[in-house]
């Protein structure tokens, strides 16, 4: 497997900082971004603390979001939706693959729903490629618990990581940045604009948790 230097934006919350983990215990370079560096330096000697003693780990950093994607080759995406767009605008992504992970909710008395984006034209990941033209976007990991992330199993076998996007060379990435969480390839799944199914599936799996009290995920049959 390639290794990279991975920037996560929201690397300290409970997705972000489970990503960030599983990305470097497999060699991958990453550095945590949050707003402001002091608040992912802490986070990042916590993911560092985890990984003592893993052969082959890779070194974890902290800083802020914009420093940590400047040296990076891969600037994964993992925070709410709300306020999402003027971060990304913020950013220095030309060049580089950007993986969205976002997942636009809204919760109510009922539960989670997704959020119509753009009329139900668009997406979190879509709305990045727009923002940052000259990155290469695709939507993975939706559904992976962040639970489940910072849990202690080696590999998540019962889910799959579903990626969408319009460049073949960015998805590749992403399949294979699945191999850290799921031990296996990632699934094509698509272009880019099917984001706008995986996104809000995402609901359906809270509400599946919240009635069964489990960590659910998505495992594809036939392939």
């Amino acid at each position: 497997m390639t290794t990279y230097r991975i920037a996560v934006m929201g690397g300290t919350g409970p997705q972000g900082k489970g990503l960030g983990y599983r990305f470097a215990r497999h060699g991958h370079s990453v550095v945590i971004g949050s707003r402001a560096a002091e608040k992912a330096v802490p986070v990042a000697e916590e993911v560092t603390e985890r990984l003592a003693g893993l052969e082959g780990a890779g070194a974890v950093t902290g800083a802020a979001n914009a420093d940590a994607c400047t040296d990076a080759d891969v600037v994964l995406i993992a925070v709410p939706y709300d306020g999402h767009d003027d971060l990304v605008a913020t950013l220095p992504l030309a060049g580089k693959t950007v993986i969205s992970c976002v997942n636009p909710l809204g919760f109510d008395k009922r539960g989670a729903f997704g959020l119509a984006i753009d009329a139900g034209e668009g997406s979190a990941a879509e709305s990045a490629q727009r923002l940052a033209p000259e990155a290469e976007v695709v939507g993975a990991f939706h559904h992976v618990s962040a639970v489940t992330l910072w849990g202690e199993d080696d590999y998540l076998t019962e889910e799959d990581v579903l990626v969408v996007g319009d460049s073949v060379e960015a998805k590749q990435v992403a399949i294979e940045l699945a191999r850290c969480v799921t031990g296996r390839d990632g699934i094509d799944a698509g272009k880019l604009r099917l984001a706008r199914q995986l996104e809000p599936l995402t609901a359906v799996l809270i509400s599946i948790n919240r009635k069964y009290k489990t960590h659910s995920g998505v495992r594809i049959s036939g392939l």
